[in-house]
């Protein structure tokens, strides 16, 4: 195992891992890095912490002022994994029980409630009882995904979220494909479930690291030169380093193919002059920074992890311990290259 492998501590359960989904954390010690959920937003920090206390009307008044489909679907996801919020829309459906937002609401809570339920335990450490809980959730789920795309067909977000709750049930390689192609008729360019797509072609679920891939190199190079899609190499990458064991997986990120691949995806992306940040930029340079740590490119890792300052997203880190002091220690050995 390399040098930065051993750094990292790979603690993979198997599972596929949720995002935390407690309220904004307080920060830590002074100088150490924290999980935010709202990735540095504002508006989307306000936005859970008004889920959180029960505050409905003051979340709907920021979602309906959400700048397009994609916008919108970032603020469900984010208001998703907040707990309790199943409790929160349930009543405001009661009164409103045709509102297709508030049924997208309820979908996408109901998805993360699911996950909450298997917790991060590889699936043959879930028992039955939870894995009972996880599919009445995720079947709630679907129900109230399709009913918002019923209701207003224009909706992203139902597609979006069909994409992980059909992934938990294992839906068939087909019907998979099927809601992935929806999400896109709606936005071409959605990179959130661009990265769906990349799970489900994952080999460790119906796919092959051939797949997985291809179609990140594929995603990459459809789209513009300075948009994020070129994550996508950079998290293929790093979903074929997780499978392989620990006497394998070094020599497969010190490949010079991989070094290329990934120095190219960021010069298309967070390195090209016409990279514009989204709310949810951390993701893509965290994906990054991973990658190039684990690959043994510090200066690289280093650039990022210098913009992102304490700013650390749940994964990739998440997959190796916890993702705050897995952070924190990659800063440290990149630091001055």
């Amino acid at each position: 195992m390399g040098l930065f492998a051993r750094l990292l501590g790979r603690s993979d359960t198997g599972g596929d891992r949720r995002a935390a989904a407690d309220a904004p954390p307080a920060a830590g010690a002074q100088g150490r890095p924290r999980v935010d959920p709202a990735f540095g937003d504002p508006e989307l920090a306000r936005l859970r912490a008004f889920a959180a206390v029960g505050s409905w009307p003051a979340a709907r008044a920021i979602l309906d002022a959400a700048a397009d489909q994609d916008d919108l679907t970032l603020m469900v996801a984010a208001v998703a994994d907040v707990p309790g919020a199943e409790a929160l829309v349930g009543k405001a459906l009661a009164a409103a029980p045709d509102d297709p937002l508030l049924h997208l609401v309820q979908g996408a809570r109901h998805v993360s409630w699911a996950w909450e339920a298997r917790t991060r335990a590889s699936a043959r450490n879930v028992t039955e009882e939870q894995w009972k809980t996880f599919h009445e959730r995720l079947e709630s789920a679907e129900e109230h995904l399709y009913r918002a795309a019923e209701l207003d067909p224009q909706l992203l977000g139902p597609w979006y979220f069909l994409q992980i709750s059909g992934r938990g049930a294992s839906l068939d390689r087909e019907a998979a494909r099927n809601r992935f192609e929806a999400a896109l008729r709606r936005s071409p360019g959605h990179l959130a479930s661009h990265r769906q797509r990349l799970q489900q072609l994952c080999e460790k679920w119906q796919g092959s690291h051939e797949e997985m891939h291809a179609f990140a190199r594929r995603t990459m190079l459809a789209a513009p030169e300075g948009s994020p899609h070129g994550e996508l190499v950079a998290r293929a990458h790093i979903e074929h380093w997780l499978s392989l064991p620990p006497e394998e997986d070094a020599a497969y990120m010190g490949q010079e193919h991989v070094r290329a691949e990934l120095h190219e995806a960021a010069d298309r992306s967070v390195r090209h002059p016409d990279y514009v940040r989204g709310r949810d930029w951390a993701v893509t340079h965290n994906e990054f920074a991973m990658a190039f740590a684990l690959a043994g490119q510090p200066a690289a890792a280093n650039l990022l992890l210098t913009e992102l300052g304490d700013l650390v997203t749940e994964l990739p880190w998440a997959y190796w311990g916890d993702p705050a002091e897995v952070y924190q220690r990659t800063r440290q050995q990149c630091a001055g290259h």
